[in-house]
């Protein structure tokens, strides 16, 4: 049993974390490692967005390959295609990359800018958020060593950890609240060029994304996933798409991972965009829509047993503020975080 803070980012506590060194969690979870020079990452999420009426437009197609192939010619290390529903009803395919060389990253923006204002056009928008953290505010949690995500850049995974399987997990495996502030501060601000408009968050606010894999899963086990914890799961993803900010949501979206063809996976993720991580951890630990997810998950579980083949993860960001990018070009007002502007 080992701390999910990698040994070089460990540093004396002063910030109490919520279990001891003693506590033993009921079942397994590691935490990616990623090499000692790593000192930044990029997670970028680049999406292009359309009224949701007659299947994907050959301009959405066209538009993600071109991304794609510019992506890997980039020097991005990874990419995942995801698509998902807004609460105004537009579709939207996002490729999410993932560098850890900051430069890279930065050349290849500047040598094809998705949010370009001449990309503007009726019916199709486009955005990137992007958030390149230091090493010490990011988390990982795996419950399998299948990497998904920011994690498929790193060195492997820890041995098992002591940090999980209790509410405020997150914030005890994030290296910088071990001695660190981060409490939000700020207001979402925009600014308007033409049909560009560019988002300025607060200070810490907060990214998570969590996901499920059940590929491997088959007969009862299946059935159980499928119809007695996913409708609870949708469930709270649609509340905090639809009602999230009245508690510190900016934005969720509930996202089905892509096949190379365009083809909807056994994969999915919430993505949301907190206020602050105090807020994520107050929805997971005490609104009905989140508990009823984790009651659902707790039956799932106990009764598969170690048998269970439903792949849990995760990666929780506290960003910085000048960290961030959100850029929107011919979106709707409602769009990631056009919609907390002001919040």
């Amino acid at each position: 049993m080992e701390s999910s803070v990698a040994p070089h980012l460990r540093r004396p506590r002063t910030v109490p974390a919520r279990k001891g060194p003693d506590f033993r969690p009921p079942y397994p979870s590691f935490s990616a490692r990623f090499p000692q020079h790593t000192r930044e990452v990029v997670m970028a999420y680049l999406g292009v967005q359309w009224p949701d009426r007659d299947g994907v437009p050959a301009a959405v197609t066209e538009a993600v390959a071109a991304l794609r192939a510019s992506l890997a010619a980039g020097g991005a290390g990874h990419a995942d295609l995801a698509e998902y529903v807004d609460e105004a009803g537009f579709r939207t395919r996002v490729v999410i990359a993932y560098w850890t060389d900051p430069d890279a990253y930065r050349r290849w923006r500047a040598a094809d800018d998705w949010t370009a204002p001449e990309h503007a056009g009726p019916g199709l928008g486009r955005f990137r958020e992007v958030v390149v953290p230091t090493v010490d505010r990011f988390e990982t949690l795996f419950s399998s060593d299948r990497l998904e995500g920011v994690a498929r850049l790193a060195d492997g995974l820890s041995g098992e950890i002591r940090e999980h399987a209790y509410w405020g997990g997150a914030r005890d495996r994030l290296p910088i609240a071990q001695d660190g502030e981060i409490a939000p501060e700020g207001r979402v601000r925009v600014t308007v060029d033409g049909p560009v408009r560019t988002v300025r968050p607060g200070r810490n606010v907060c990214l998570i994304r969590s996901g499920q894999e059940w590929t491997e899963t088959a007969g009862e086990e299946r059935r159980m996933y499928l119809e007695d914890v996913e409708p609870h799961l949708r469930a709270g993803m649609e509340y905090l798409r639809d009602e999230g900010l009245a508690v510190g949501c900016h934005v969720n979206r509930y996202m089905t991972v892509l096949d190379d063809d365009g083809a909807p996976t056994d994969r999915t993720f919430g993505l949301s965009w907190w206020r602050s991580m105090a807020e994520l951890d107050t929805w997971a630990e005490s609104h009905p829509t989140h508990l009823a997810i984790f009651r659902a998950a707790m039956r799932y579980l106990s009764t598969m047993g170690p048998a269970a083949n439903l792949r849990l993860h995760h990666e929780v960001t506290v960003a910085e503020g000048d960290d961030t990018e959100f850029v929107y070009v011919g979106c709707h007002d409602r769009t990631g975080l056009l919609r907390a502007v002001g919040a």
